[in-house]
């Protein structure tokens, strides 16, 4: 048994993407605690939670809206990256690793909104 959401790859995937997030923010200085650390773990937090929501009990279109601020989510998560970098709160290696995972995702999350989208 199991509910929808869990068997969409994108799911997988966000969920991943959260726990490497929180792994990477634990880094980030402690004056950032409530600010960006914050902010980048309920962003990625929110990707997979807007996903899941999205995905029980919706029409194509209010699926295709909570895909959307999975989406948004996204977005928040690639600025917080390029703030923690800016700040040197991570390498130019780890920025380019979890940019590249926001990338993939954002593009898989993309071309799922657009099949639910042409299935009306």
């Amino acid at each position: 048994m199991s509910f929808k959401f869990e068997n969409l790859l994108i799911w997988q995937k966000a969920m991943d993407l959260a726990e490497s997030i929180q792994k990477l923010s634990k880094n980030f200085a402690k004056e950032e605690l409530f600010n960006l650390t914050s902010q980048i773990n309920r962003a990625s937090d929110s990707i997979a939670l807007n996903i899941a929501e999205g995905s029980i009990l919706q029409s194509n279109p209010e699926q295709s809206k909570f895909l959307g601020y999975a989406i948004r989510s996204i977005a928040e998560v690639v600025t917080c990256l390029h703030k923690a970098r800016r700040r040197a709160y991570i390498s130019e290696n780890e920025f380019k690793k979890h940019y590249q995972d926001c990338f993939d995702l954002m593009n898989m999350t993309i071309g799922y909104r657009s099949k639910i989208k042409t299935t009306n």
